[in-house]
């Protein structure tokens, strides 16, 4: 039974291996998750916008399946990079349709996030309190900007596998 349970506790280790690898290799993936995170921030530092707890979890759910469509996205890329290093029309349409998936998931998660969180009195509101609140304002642009780096520049030091020449001999 602790064998087993060492054994459940190891596959969070390999999750979150797998997490940090995406976030580390993806700039799809850290755009997607640094927009998530912003609009999260803003909803939970914040009372601009009024949003139910059912909307705020249909939120929740959407921007979990862009993110989970990005997980499988990349896992289809590195398989597909792994069976076939040069092109093939259908390693091609393999990759082509999950990033596809992921488009449309990104889509509707703009869709959704635009129904929920159109309000025109929030972004007054949001507008008159950095007016106000010039260093908390300082703040935000700071964290937008270290940011694009982030999704733009990733650390020259971590590299991806799936597009490490080595590894497609």
């Amino acid at each position: 039974m602790i064998k087993s349970f060492l054994r459940f506790l190891r596959s969070f280790k390999y999750a979150f291996k797998g997490i940090f690898y995406a976030l580390h290799t993806q700039k799809n993936m850290r755009f997607h998750a640094s927009i998530m995170a912003f609009m999260f921030f803003f909803l939970l530092r914040y009372d601009f916008f009024e949003i139910s707890r059912g909307q705020f979890a249909i939120l929740a759910l959407t921007c979990g399946i862009v993110l989970s469509l990005e997980f499988v996205n990349s896992s289809i890329e590195a398989i597909v990079d792994l069976v076939s290093p040069g092109y093939h029309k259908l390693a091609g349409i393999a990759k082509d349709t999950a990033a596809g998936a992921v488009l449309m998931s990104a889509i509707a998660a703009i869709v959704v996030g635009l129904i929920i969180m159109l309000q025109p009195k929030a972004f007054v509101a949001m507008g008159q309190f950095y007016a106000t609140h010039t260093g908390e304002l300082i703040a935000v642009i700071a964290a937008i900007i270290l940011d694009i780096l982030w999704i733009f520049f990733p650390r020259p030091d971590v590299k991806d596998a799936a597009k490490s020449k080595k590894d497609k001999k």
